[in-house]
Parts: structure tokens; C-alpha cells; sequence
């Protein structure tokens, strides 16, 4: 009879497990079907955790949402005083236009500012030839800056994200020609190095969120009224950031950023649908921050660091120390962690290892001694370098004489 209700039992543990597992993947399964984007990513804006993905390593065209990447490109590398003189080729664009002329000068702060709020494609190609020189060369800055902020599938060949191929034929053997794009997860990395991480940051957030901007030409001959279209700021509060995009090959796009119920989430959205379906993207993206809000819950990591605080200690062999009988002991330091919390699910559990290096005195403070990793669920989330705290002397004949006398006397 024991043996029976045992065994009952364990039916019942594991048909409760695996109920628990199927409501999960029923709703992620359910949230694909009720999204119109071809590809979608929902970040932990801070953590940079992907919290949710649909397609979101597929690569497909972006349309205007490549302007983020022009604008933070233009903050770090130039000035905002700068003067830009237009081309006969950026005013050459097409639509969407600002209609600048050839031999016209603006202030570069004010083109941003029409680049995002307006999206025009001939400011696009201005800004970037007065930094690069060319478009093609801007391209190269484009995608060297896409790679250090980690993005594995991108490829920008213009400023302003019109559709554009180029030969290339190390990228696929079999293909010849690959288009101007990126993934969702590579775009939702992107504005949240723009908004988080970037030395500009602060200005990349300001001119996103302006609602709307004038001014004129250098010359003072002609005025432009800028507003933004950013149609999430009149939907929900919080909204920090955001651009729009649409071509015919990409379709509506979006990406952007909301601080929403205590926590920050990044957006990505390709191929959310093509004309008369302009609002499509506005739907995906309260979808996509209500199962953010239902789903995750914020773990503050230092608290779960706290846990571990023992740990925190490295031996160093031949370190000067109190005296014979003591250990030599540095303690290793976090530096600056970026992150104070994540986003992680009820049922998810998160825990940390320390690699400590085998150190031989002498340390330096500041010198990399060990490395802290997370793990959520068994899986390795993130690393953080850890760094002594002191310099640790080697032993030497003074200390040595110094610590005998002592014991002698």
C-alpha cells in the first residue's frame, strides 16, 4: 500500500511540474499569435536580459529605426556646434525630406533634432558625410559601433535606413548580395546602449523626447518646425525613447524604451505590418510591456551578492600580514556594477560563483583577482571581473625580522 501511494505521489509531482511548465510555454505561444510584428524582442532595459523573443535573431530590414544608431554615432564623434554644409547628394534624397539645398549650412544640434523627430533621409546623409566624410565611410563607423556594443547580425550600408544592397560575398557562400538590417535583438541592444550606457546619453534622450523643436538655417533665410512621432508618448506614461521606421521592404518598425511599473523595458519591432496598418506596432508594443509586467518580477542583486559576502576573499601566498600565524587575504570588489536589479520569472532562481585566481604576492589594487558569475536557472547569465581592494606587499627580510622580534619580546 506504501508502496502504491509513493508511486502516486510522484505521478502527481510531475503532473504538477509539467502543468507548471505547459502554462508557460502556452503563454509565450500564445503571445507570438497575438503580435503582428514578423520579429519582436522585449529587453530588461537595464539588465539587458532578453525577456521575451519572436524571430529575434532573424535578420530583416529596419526602415528608419537605423537613425538611432546615426544619431548617438553624431553625439560621441562630433560637436554639437559644428556647422554642416548639405551636398548636392543628401539633398538629393528622397522622401521623407527636410528639402535642404546644396551650399546650405545648419548647426549639426538641429539637424538631430529633425533626423529624430522627423526622420528626414537627406539630414540622415548630411550628418553623416560632415563626420565621415562620405556615406560609405559613415557606414564603416555604423557597423564597427554595432559590433562593440555586441551585435552579432547587422549590417547598415546608409545613415537613414532606406533599403540598400551591397556584394558581399564572405557573408554567405551562396549569396551574393545582402541588404541594409539587422536583427530585433541587435536593434533592442542598440537603444539600449543610446539610453543607457552611451556618454550621451542624457542628450540622445533629450532630443528623442522632445515633443517638438524649431529653428533655422545658419544663413537665417528659412525656419523649420520639428514634432515628434512618436505616438507612444500620448499613449502611456514612462515612455523614454523611441523611433519609428517604415520602407517597403521592412514595413512598420519601431524601437524604443519605457520605464513601466518599476521596470525598464527595451522594444524591438520588424515587419508589424504594411499599409493602411500603421498602428499595428502601438498594439505590439502594450502587448509586449503587459506580459513583461505579468510575467517578470525584479530581483535586486546586491542583495542576492549580500548572500555571498563571505566568499568574497582571495588568499594571497607570501603577503605580508599581522603576523606568523595569520593568513594573507585581499577582498575582491565589484567595479561600478551597471545593473542594480533583473527581471526574472517567479519560478526562476538566480544564484552566483566566484572564480578566484591563485595569487602570489604582490598584488595591486585594482588588479583583476577573480570573476563573479550569474547564473538564472543553471544557465550562465552575465561575468563581472572582480578587483583587489588593497595592494598586498610580499614578504621581505624587515617584515620578517620586525615579526620574530615581536614574538620575542
Amino acid at each position: 500500500m506504501k508502496h502504491i501511494l509513493w508511486k502516486l505521489g510522484l505521478v502527481i509531482f510531475f503532473l504538477i511540474l509539467s502543468t507548471e511548465n505547459l502554462e508557460c510555454y502556452g503563454k509565450e505561444e500564445s503571445l507570438d499569435e497575438e503580435l503582428f510584428s514578423g520579429s519582436a524582442v522585449l529587453m530588461d532595459g537595464l539588465s539587458g536580459r532578453i525577456l521575451y523573443e519572436k524571430n529575434g535573431q532573424e535578420f530583416m530590414a529596419n526602415a528608419s529605426t537605423t537613425k538611432i544608431m546615426t544619431c548617438i554615432l553624431a553625439l560621441e564623434m562630433a560637436n554639437l556646434e559644428d556647422v554642416v554644409s548639405v551636398s548636392g547628394y543628401a539633398a538629393s534624397m528622397p522622401d521623407v525630406q527636410m528639402h535642404i539645398r546644396e551650399g546650405e549650412q545648419y548647426h549639426l544640434e538641429d539637424l538631430l533634432y529633425a533626423l529624430m523627430l522627423e526622420s528626414y533621409n537627406d539630414v540622415a546623409v548630411a550628418i553623416a558625410e560632415h563626420i565621415a566624410g562620405s556615406q560609405e565611410k559613415f557606414s564603416d563607423l555604423m557597423n564597427q559601433k554595432a559590433k562593440s556594443i555586441g551585435c552579432v547580425n547587422t549590417l547598415f550600408l546608409t545613415p537613414n535606413g532606406l533599403d540598400a544592397t551591397m556584394n558581399n560575398k564572405e557573408y554567405e557562400a551562396n549569396e551574393e548580395k545582402r541588404f541594409h538590417g539587422t536583427t530585433a535583438r541587435d536593434l533592442a541592444l542598440i537603444m539600449r546602449y543610446c539610453i543607457n550606457i552611451s556618454s550621451q546619453k542624457e542628450k540622445f534622450i533629450e532630443i528623442t523626447s522632445t515633443s517638438s523643436y524649431s529653428f533655422t538655417n545658419v544663413e537665417g533665410d528659412r525656419e523649420f518646425l520639428c514634432q515628434n512621432h512618436n505616438s507612444l508618448f500620448q499613449m502611456m506614461e514612462g515612455v523614454i525613447s523611441g523611433k519609428t521606421g517604415f520602407t517597403g521592404k521592412a514595413g512598420y518598425c519601431y524601437v524604443g524604451a519605457v520605464e513601466h511599473d518599476g521596470k525598464q523595458y527595451v522594444l524591438a519591432l520588424l515587419a508589424c505590418g504594411w499599409p493602411s496598418n500603421r498602428n499595428y506596432k502601438w498594439q505590439d508594443c502594450k502587448t509586449l510591456i503587459n506580459y513583461g509586467d505579468n510575467t517578470y518580477e525584479k530581483v535586486d542583486l546586491e542583495q542576492v551578492v549580500k548572500k555571498y559576502e563571505n566568499e568574497f576573499y582571495a588568499s594571497v601566498k607570501e603577503g605580508i600580514r599581522n603576523g606568523l600565524q595569520e593568513k594573507c587575504d585581499v577582498r575582491l570588489i565589484r567595479k561600478n556594477p551597471k545593473e542594480s536589479y533583473v527581471l526574472v520569472k517567479p519560478e526562476e532562481k538566480i544564484h552566483i560563483k566566484i572564480h578566484k585566481k591563485e595569487l602570489m604576492a604582490p598584488v595591486e589594487q585594482g588588479q583583476i583577482v577573480g570573476e563573479l558569475i550569474y547564473y538564472i536557472d543553471q544557465k550562465i547569465w552575465k561575468k563581472e571581473w572582480l578587483y583587489s581592494e588593497k595592494n598586498v606587499e610580499k614578504i621581505n627580510l624587515y617584515w620578517s625580522f620586525r615579526i620574530i622580534l615581536e614574538k620575542i619580546v
